[in-house]
């Protein structure tokens, strides 16, 4: 490999410093949404192409003929001088004021012999200042003052003779300048205003099918009902899209549902077996033996519920509507039933559009495991927008940083820093992970301003 290819391929890599910085500041203020970013790639080509034939087409024409006019102007003013050396009159030039009114559509004045006032400062944009200039210099070559600034449709044109008159020329704006391009003008912002509503009003039926796609599938994630409107639209690949996604969607809610039925009869079975082992233990008497034996079967019987509990905790439920303050204060008369000291406070709109049970079952699981493990638990729930955040806060042992996404996985004991009892199943935060993710949220862990563990809850609502 060169040295050249080496530094193309530096440069590939890591583009100089500026570069970067623009590419940042344009990625910043590009729109995020599809529907603006089409705009976008429809509107730039049609105004660079407007912009492209209005700069070399429009400008040239217009030019062009400008200047073809101006030419014509200039003649029919050099025909006037020349009639006036020509055939010179004594006392008035009444005959060539005639013709050039009649014939040459100008108003000619011829003025005692005096000096041409001074020049007038030239437009910065005037091009027909400039070509008219070029041509009485071409054509008449004589001195001359001319007056083209401002917007009154008649150019005044001073030209001095060789006798020392001036010979005064007024002519009409549109006889020396193109002045119908505004036309061309109109027409072409006319036409692309056309060109873009027909744009926007096709990009609006392609967009929608997509709009309704996403609020389908966040409304899947979220563990909410589909909407009774959708079904696939749109172009053939967004209908794809669409009926892939239902098609995944049945595919979901069918292994839910198995599931569901299996561990319905798993738990049926179970618990029959349980209850035949109670029985028999209670003809069996009273005895240091049958008691441990009785604990044993209230663990497994525990054990299983959490099971059922963990494996149901993504089934689906219906949204409705709930109020922060019962289920907070319900679930912090429970913490406090269990010793530990339980604050509340919440910010915000009390009621919330949320799966009333699993959300319950959520904080109740996350308040229980706080209060199994600190002495004062702080509950902060804030509702502002589209989101519900809760903290909660312990000043117990806490869980050291490495292991603080472990503790989410099923079955995982973490013996060391928070001591479970032993009945516990390790199952208590996966529930909670389960139940925040399918509400389109999740569940975090940090350590938490009182020297304990904070949890953070937050859901999309």
């Amino acid at each position: 490999m060169t040295t050249i290819d080496a530094i193309r391929r530096e440069y590939e890599r890591y583009p100089p410093r500026g570069l970067r910085r623009m590419s940042r500041w344009f990625k910043k203020r590009l729109p995020t949404r599809l529907y603006a970013r089409t705009l976008l790639i429809i509107i730039i080509p049609i105004v660079l192409l407007q912009s492209v034939v209005a700069f070399v087409f429009m400008e040239r024409h217009w030019q062009t003929v400008t200047q073809r006019l101006s030419m014509a102007v200039t003649r029919d003013i050099a025909a006037v001088i020349d009639m006036i050396d020509t055939f010179p009159q004594e006392g008035s030039y009444d005959q060539i004021v005639r013709i050039a009114r009649e014939r040459l559509e100008l108003n000619v004045a011829i003025d005692p012999a005096g000096d041409l006032p001074p020049p007038r400062p030239k437009p910065f944009f005037s091009i027909l200042d400039q070509i008219l200039s070029e041509e009485i210099t071409r054509q008449i070559q004589r001195p001359f003052w001319i007056d083209t600034v401002g917007n009154s449709r008649i150019v005044e044109i001073r030209i001095q003779l060789d006798n020392g008159q001036i010979l005064r020329v007024f002519a009409k704006r549109s006889q020396a300048y193109a002045s119908n391009t505004h036309i061309f003008l109109l027409w072409m912002v006319g036409t692309s205003l056309v060109l873009l509503a027909i744009a926007i009003l096709f990009l609006r039926g392609q967009i929608r099918p997509i709009l309704k796609l996403t609020q389908a599938a966040e409304s899947f994630g979220k563990g909410q009902k589909m909407p009774e409107d959708f079904r696939p639209r749109g172009a053939d690949e967004i209908r794809r899209a669409g009926l892939a996604f239902i098609q995944m969607r049945e595919r979901i809610e069918r292994q839910m549902e198995q599931r569901t039925a299996m561990l319905s009869g798993v738990s049926h079975d179970l618990r029959t077996i349980l209850t035949r082992f109670r029985l028999q233990l209670a003809l069996a008497g009273d005895s240091p033996e049958i008691e441990s034996l009785n604990k044993d079967v209230d663990d497994m019987q525990s054990m299983l519920d959490s099971y059922l509990s963990f494996a149901r905790s993504d089934a689906e439920e219906d949204v409705g509507s709930v109020s922060l303050n019962e289920i907070m204060e319900r679930v912090a008369a429970d913490g406090r039933l269990r010793g530990a000291t339980v604050w509340v406070d919440i910010e915000g709109e009390d009621i919330v559009q949320i799966r009333p049970n699993a959300f319950n079952r959520m904080m109740t699981n996350l308040v229980a495991n706080a209060c199994r493990h600190a002495d004062n638990v702080d509950i902060s729930v804030t509702h502002r927008g589209k989101w519900l955040t809760v903290l909660i806060d312990d000043d117990g042992p806490g869980i050291p940083e490495d292991a603080r996404e472990d503790v989410f996985r099923p079955f995982f004991r973490l013996d060391e820093a928070r001591n479970q009892d032993e009945s516990g199943s390790g199952l208590g935060l996966s529930i909670v992970r389960d139940i925040a993710r399918s509400h389109g949220g999740d569940v975090t862990l940090s350590e938490s301003p009182n020297k304990g563990l904070r949890a953070q809850v937050r859901l999309p609502v």
